[in-house]
């Protein structure tokens, strides 16, 4: 039986904050050792919690956690998703996507379009990384020949970026939020562009502002091919259409395979190749999916959440009051792990049962602890995006922050958002 309401049953999710900020702040970095090692820590305090049930009842109860059809579903979806951007980089698709967009911008427009571009890459390709590799090294050869500073450039690059990972039906942080609730990825999209999409065109109009009088640049001898571009194309259509997410991924794999096959840009063993290491590059996010899981069952067994509902949100009094809960939580728990796909996974059971207590829409939670995680994600300087920029720019990470117009513009429209659509309720 089910013990209710006990704060203590939170304990595991103390000790992962506690090792895993000891560790970063110990090493001054927060990628100095893979999260997975405080979070493996936190599931064995919470399997040695609990003296009155025995161990193999807590492994049980692990493991019917971690193998939750959702989270099993959820994995899947990361290995297909793995390999399809890795096949697709290899292939060619994110050189020619970038060189287009590239060679069709006014050149008095290039900043904006560089925006608008990593908007559209983090979209197709579902990844805020990927895309800042891609664009950040443009951005600043832009910044070189003009008189734009290095840093909002870059500012640009990780904006856009954000875009889509928050937005994108392949982003890690849009297939944890939408299973971990139980919703459609096509109705969180819609839902999610609509809140968000008032802070893209801001944005836009801020950089154009900002970089008005931008001299103009050869940019003549970018090369692309079209039909690299065709598998961003096929998965954000099939997707919006409404197929299958595992659908959607495979025709996304098998075009890119084909057309990296027929130009040349890697044989069949080379594909194969490609595949593994696409699937690779998502095997923390795996490993972590299953401890968070497991842990998080033990301390709902053990009255965690329900101490979370009762005593945590006693103060939330209403449907508003519980979604800017969520946000709140999604985002305290982006800021302590630096990563928003793991703060999406560690709150989403939690979202669910708030969200089951308050009969919140599936779909609105699964946005709200997307915008949440993104927002703080792009601008926190010891995150994996700002950090990779910096260094590939050569700059600090707190240059780039007064620049990230759309990550703060998100954060305060899903605020807006979410206290008008109560308001009118």
């Amino acid at each position: 039986m089910e013990n209710k309401n006990k704060g203590f049953a939170l304990l595991p999710l103390g000790v992962f904050i506690v090792i895993y900020l000891g560790i970063s702040i110990a090493a001054k970095s927060f990628y100095a050792v893979s999260v997975i090692i405080p979070f493996l820590a936190a599931a064995l305090t919470a399997l040695l919690m609990n003296r009155k049930e025995k161990l193999d009842k807590k492994i049980e109860l692990f493991c019917k956690g971690a193998g939750d059809i959702n989270i099993l579903l959820m994995i899947l979806i990361f290995i297909l998703a793995g390999a399809f951007a890795q096949v697709a980089r290899d292939m060619g698709a994110v050189d020619s996507t970038v060189n287009l967009g590239l060679y069709l911008l006014p050149s008095s427009l290039l900043i904006p379009g560089i925006f608008i571009i990593g908007c559209f890459i983090s979209l197709s390709i579902g990844t805020s990384m990927g895309t800042i590799v891609a664009l950040v090294p443009i951005a600043i050869g832009i910044a070189d020949k003009t008189a734009i500073s290095t840093s909002l450039a870059v500012g640009a690059v990780v904006s856009g970026a954000m875009f889509g990972d928050n937005l994108s039906v392949i982003s890690d942080t849009t297939i944890a939020a939408t299973k971990t609730q139980g919703c459609e990825m096509k109705d969180k999209f819609k839902m999610n562009f609509m809140i968000v999409l008032p802070a893209a065109i801001i944005t836009t109009i801020i950089f154009i502002f900002l970089t008005r009088n931008t001299a103009v640049i050869n940019l003549d001898s970018l090369e692309f091919n079209i039909f690299k571009i065709l598998p961003y194309v096929l998965v954000i259509i099939t997707s919006l259409i409404g197929l299958n997410v595992i659908i959607v991924l495979l025709l996304g794999l098998g075009l890119s395979g084909l057309i990296g096959v027929i130009y040349g840009s890697f044989d069949l063993i080379g594909l194969f190749n490609s595949i593994s290491n696409g699937i690779a590059s998502m095997s923390e996010l795996i490993i972590i999916s299953l401890l968070i899981s497991g842990t998080i069952e033990i301390i709902k067994f053990n009255g965690g959440i329900d101490f979370i509902l009762n005593k945590g949100l006693r103060n939330f009094k209403s449907k508003r009051g519980a979604e800017y809960g969520i946000a709140v939580l999604t985002s305290l728990v982006d800021i302590c792990t630096a990563n928003n796909t793991i703060a999406i996974v560690t709150v989403g059971p939690i979202a669910k049962d708030i969200s089951n207590e308050f009969e919140l829409e599936a779909k609105r939670v699964a946005g709200i602890m997307d915008i949440f995680s993104c927002g703080f994600q792009g601008v926190i300087p010891y995150g994996a995006q700002l950090l990779s920029a910096a260094s590939l720019a050569a700059i600090s990470p707190f240059a780039i922050m007064q620049f990230l117009f759309y990550p703060y513009l998100m954060l305060v429209s899903a605020i807006i958002f979410i206290y008008f659509y109560w308001k009118n309720k």
